[in-house]
């Protein structure tokens, strides 16, 4: 099994959404996080794990994310993943069986009751058509704080990095969610603690993980700086 990858865009006080919804609107960011989701070896392909309220969140013509194995994690097992986006898909793709209307889907998707039994799915070699390449962690702030408190194991799944858009200003101080504060308060300001649990990565070193040339520095759009970091855990 793969390890697992947290992305997520967070203020310095671990902001994340506000209203249902992002508290910002910044295209050259979402697409670093499609091309970060979406990278993936010839042959290959990545899963975007994500919570009720996430999926929900993306606009219904984004649903499901194409190129990426998509799959949903709520206790409901009666949901319907496509009253709130689209009516068909093959049987070979779904997970919950749901009438076909239109024409082939743009991205395989699975419902799952919790993380674990979504995690066993992906770990089996032959429950896809392509081999998946990296797991991403994508929201909301439930299945963020679930996933981190998973131990670091040889042979269980966990998360061992966290690319993570720092909005740096303003501070949008009005969200009404927030991620878990997987570092402490000093290092959210200061970006740095050689002792911690986590590591902030160099900019090369993300890169080289991304395999394509991530912006570096502070970026600005439409207002808002923000930065790319990639943290990874220690041991």
């Amino acid at each position: 099994m793969a390890r697992l990858t947290l992305i997520v865009a967070a203020t310095t006080m671990n902001g994340i959404g506000q209203n249902a919804g992002l508290p910002w609107r910044l295209p050259k960011e979402m697409a670093y996080f499609a091309r970060a989701t979406t990278s993936a070896p010839e042959g290959r392909v990545n899963s975007v794990i994500m919570g009720r309220n996430t999926w929900e969140s993306i606009p219904k013509k984004f649903r499901p994310l194409r190129d990426r194995i998509n799959v949903v994690i709520s206790r409901n097992a009666e949901y319907d993943l496509y009253a709130a986006s689209f009516l068909c898909f093959s049987t070979h793709i779904l997970f919950v069986e749901h009438p076909c209307r239109s024409v082939a889907p743009p991205a395989q998707v699975y419902l799952h009751r919790d993380l674990r039994s979504a995690l066993n799915r992906l770990s089996n070699p032959d429950a896809f058509q392509k081999a998946v390449h990296r797991h991403f962690i994508i929201g909301g702030a439930t299945l963020y704080q679930e996933s981190l408190a998973f131990a670091p194991s040889d042979v269980e799944p966990f998360v061992d990095r966290v690319l993570l858009t720092r909005i740096l200003s303003p501070a949008f101080d009005k969200c009404d969610v927030f991620m878990p504060d997987f570092l402490s308060s000093v290092r959210v300001n200061n970006e740095s603690d050689e002792h911690g649990e986590w590591e902030r990565a160099s900019h090369e070193e993300l890169s080289t993980w991304m395999g394509f040339d991530v912006p570096g520095g502070v970026q600005e759009e439409k207002g808002v700086q923000y930065e790319f970091q990639m943290w990874t855990r220690n041991g």
